[in-house]
């Protein structure tokens, strides 16, 4: 419990472990480049070209007027400020620097760059469907925790999902294509919480990194920090009142044999404010071989991927994450 970043209310420097090397910190550019803004009451023909355009673009977007109600964001952004006020006492259980354990609470050791810690605690949840089951392994306090999730969950899922179907229908694909397996595993939330950091030049609180996942929806705190990888440089994401940042994860990468991208994005951290977010991964299922998809593949654009089953792959992605260590 000691290791968490939030368990000191303030800190005067930074510790050796979070310092990264400066060639790992270029700063983001000042050009004025946005990412795209979409607006999912609009003709479904213009989301679906929007998608697809976004996709190809930046692999990332915002989307606004998406369903999920604002009382249901506002909910889900108290509950998860109270848990991170909780005495540590309260919280004690939760706590597992264990990766493979479903549901925890940790401080920085999912991406490491040279054994170099990430500047942010982060509660990160299982859930499966119907949420009923999952949500007994989360926290019970505060005590209204596990039903904002639970309900957060479903909407945001039920969100991802229809942005799936919106984009098959734009590359010409059955609208039900990223139905089942290549969807169905759990939904894993990460709670993120950035405390503000004694001197932001010298660490991030995301290094550098791509998603494994099918589609990832983040709801943004307005405290920047969100950088995305574009054209040999890192943009800032000024995120949108009641938008969710949206973008594609490396399965669907492979899945489109590169026609749409995983990028990178990192986060930078800040000295004057806790920076809070929520991330949905939807993921395939463990045992879901996952390949090129035949529509993508041509003569003149052979495979770019192996056929393999999802479990495979996070083995070779956590052995790549080690040999990114090494580099260093």
């Amino acid at each position: 419990m000691e290791n968490l970043l939030h368990s000191t209310p303030s800190h005067t420097s930074v510790p050796s472990c979070f310092v990264l090397p400066s060639r790992h910190l270029k700063p983001a550019t000042s050009a004025a480049v946005s990412l795209p803004i979409i607006d999912l009451s609009c003709s479904h023909d213009e989301v679906c070209r929007a998608i697809l355009d976004a996709g190809k673009d930046f692999g990332f977007f915002q989307v606004v007027n998406h369903g999920v109600s604002e009382q249901a964001m506002r909910d889900m952004k108290a509950v998860c400020k109270e848990f991170f006020q909780l005495p540590m006492a309260e919280k004690a259980d939760m706590y597992s620097e264990d990766a493979k354990r479903a549901n925890r609470l940790f401080s920085g050791t999912v991406f490491k760059t040279g054994n170099v810690r990430c500047w942010r605690d982060c509660l990160s949840l299982s859930c499966s469907f119907p949420v009923g089951d999952s949500a007994k392994e989360w926290p019970d306090k505060p005590h209204r925790l596990r039903e904002v999730i639970g309900k957060f969950t479903v909407l945001t899922r039920g969100l991802g999902m229809e942005i799936l179907r919106l984009l098959c229908e734009g590359m010409g694909l059955g609208h039900d294509y990223f139905e089942g397996d290549i969807s169905g595993g759990n939904v894993i939330l990460h709670v993120n919480h950035y405390p503000p950091c004694p001197d932001p030049s010298l660490t991030l609180g995301l290094h550098p990194h791509c998603d494994r996942t099918i589609i990832t929806l983040l709801l943004p705190s307005m405290v920047p920090g969100l950088e995305v990888a574009y054209k040999g440089d890192w943009i800032k994401v000024e995120a949108l009142p009641n938008a969710f940042v949206v973008n594609f994860g490396s399965q669907m990468e492979v899945v489109t044999n590169g026609l749409l991208k995983s990028i990178e994005h990192r986060v930078t951290t800040n000295s004057a404010a806790v920076r809070m977010t929520v991330a949905t991964f939807i993921r395939p299922t463990a045992d879901c071989v996952v390949g090129p998809l035949e529509n993508f593949v041509s003569e003149d654009n052979p495979p770019r991927y192996p056929t393999i089953a999802f479990r495979e792959f996070e083995r070779i992605y956590e052995e790549n994450l080690k040999n990114v260590g090494k580099e260093i």
